[in-house]
């Protein structure tokens, strides 16, 4: 196991075949030439300043990886060690080395899909200032008692900072603070709190400020002390446009390209036949041509008259998405959900607004057993992460903004068991954008779950929530349709921080970023 440590403005690894304190403390000394004399000396503190000592180094590092502090007096230190050595002013009575679990850059391997982790950038200078101000401002010290407690900060004590910030921003340097000041705060944030960095964006600060598009929680609230308008927050995000997402063509190798008058066959076989293995095979022997077509606006429309099993065989939709991003991308959700992803959904709702409906679907979510009332468990977590990823204003010019209850309209309708779902369809208006549509006797017990899109119902091959919902995402990827605008933060998130897809190049808002930070960290 390698740990990254830093001392004296010097960084190295140190490298440990004995996970003990003891062997740690050796290799210290032994790369930063500290007299082993003063080994008896040292002492690590966790990140909540708690104590570490021999019995519980090993579990403490492997469980919870991020920065410990080695106190050393500095009394009777070696003189090289003096002389090559130097601490801030806050580290006047101890010599602090801070150390992360990580692999080094020529062996650390990056996962598919992933990002590539960047190097550790936390250190006694680079938080002093948003420190400094925390501490000496009403409100501040409950901030940082609050992330030493729960290393993360709940949505009101994160406006609460990033107002204090922003005043102390303008009081400054103005109420157009230069862009460096602004790169400046959102680094020493992360700095000072590690658990709030992301660590998909480039540089993990980006939701509190992009200089690319100049937005991020600091630059919004910089707006509004200049009083401009959403539109011009728009066009500045303009200048860097990220156009990743469904919608967009992406290159695949098909194992055999057919001919024009192969698809063509190929294509009449699927009008008629009722055979699922021979659906399979041609539809697989068929996508590159269904691929280019969905990408083309005159064409799109006619994808289900075209490729009418869609409308009676579930699994198509799965099949063609395994084509386009392959096995590990396609499975990366239901691996994911019932793992890690349902309960930290859960933890994260605890600090939301309570409201009927929204303790209705934590108490549903938490069941082990059939409710009565509302949804099953399963899906009532995917609306506690809806509710954790509402809609985004969409501007002055058009009605008030969406609330999250408002948007699971969005996501999934129910009707009872016995329902027309024909009759279903005929009441809708024309909408190209999916939604689930569950069928059963209760919302706790369904039966049937349906994608609903352009006024086609298209069968799930799952009976699960958790599986519908991964085919209704798909469905956006197969049939080229971008999200509903009050979904696109709950899709953003599942896209990139879930199912890793297109991560950077795609436009998501802070509170994406936020979320991701909170449930990765």
């Amino acid at each position: 196991m390698l740990l990254r440590v830093s001392f004296g403005g010097e960084q190295k690894y140190v490298r440990l075949s004995d996970l003990t304190l003891d062997a740690f403390m050796k290799e210290v000394c032994l790369k930063f030439n500290i007299p082993e004399g003063r080994q008896p000396d040292m002492k690590v503190f966790d990140q909540s300043d708690t104590e570490v000592d021999g019995e519980v180094f090993e579990e403490i590092v492997k469980e919870s990886p991020g920065t410990f502090r080695v106190v050393l007096s500095n009394e009777e230190l070696d003189a090289s060690l003096s002389s090559s050595s130097s601490c801030s002013a806050a580290c006047e009575d101890t010599i602090i080395l801070n150390f992360t679990m990580c692999d080094p850059p020529e062996e650390a391997a990056v996962a598919e899909g992933s990002q590539p982790k960047r190097p550790c950038h936390i250190n006694c200078e680079a938080k002093e200032l948003i420190e400094k101000i925390l501490t000496t401002k009403p409100g501040g010290e409950h901030i940082m008692q609050e992330y030493a407690k729960t290393k993360s900060l709940k949505d009101a004590t994160r406006r609460q900072m990033i107002n204090i910030l922003a005043a102390e921003m303008t009081q400054t340097h103005g109420t157009s603070p230069p862009k460096n000041v602004r790169v400046m705060y959102a680094q020493e944030i992360v700095a000072l709190f590690p658990h709030l960095e992301d660590p998909y964006s480039q540089h993990g600060y980006e939701h509190y400020y992009d200089p690319e598009s100049g937005s991020g929680y600091l630059a919004w609230r910089l707006k509004t002390i200049q009083r401009k308008t959403a539109e011009e927050r728009g066009a500045s995000a303009s200048k860097s446009p990220k156009s990743g997402g469904p919608g967009q063509p992406r290159p695949f190798t098909a194992d055999k390209v057919l001919s024009d008058e192969d698809v063509e066959a190929a294509i009449a076989v699927l009008k008629h036949s009722a055979d699922e293995d021979t659906v399979r095979e041609k539809m697989k022997a068929t996508f590159n041509y269904r691929h280019s077509m969905v990408n083309d606006e005159k064409r799109t429309a006619d994808v289900f008259s075209v490729f009418p099993r869609f409308l009676d065989t579930p699994g198509l939709i799965e099949q063609d998405f395994r084509l386009l991003f392959g096995e590990l991308t396609a499975n990366k959700f239901l691996e994911k959900w019932p793992t890690s992803l349902k309960a930290k959904v859960i933890t994260e709702s605890q600090g939301l607004v309570p409201s009927t409906e929204l303790l209705d679907l934590m108490r549903n979510a938490e069941s082990t057993v059939v409710v009565e009332n509302g949804w099953d468990s399963d899906m009532s977590t995917i609306l506690l992460l809806l509710h954790l990823l509402p809609p985004s204003a969409q501007g002055r010019k058009r009605p008030g903004k969406m609330s999250a209850s408002q948007a699971v309209e969005h996501l999934i309708k129910f009707i009872k068991a016995g329902t027309s779902v024909q009759q279903h369809l005929n009441n809708i208006s024309q909408s190209s954008q999916p939604y689930l549509l569950a069928q059963g006797p209760t919302r706790s017990s369904i039966h049937t779950f349906f994608i609903v899109i352009d006024k086609y119902a298209l069968p799930c091959k799952a009976t699960g929530s958790v599986g519908a919902l991964d085919e209704l995402f798909k469905a956006h990827y197969i049939f080229g349709t971008s999200y509903s605008p009050a979904l696109a933060n709950f899709f953003t998130f599942l896209q990139t921080t879930i199912y890793n897809i297109d991560v950077g190049e795609t436009k998501e808002t802070p509170r994406v970023a936020e979320l991701r930070a909170r449930i990765m960290h």
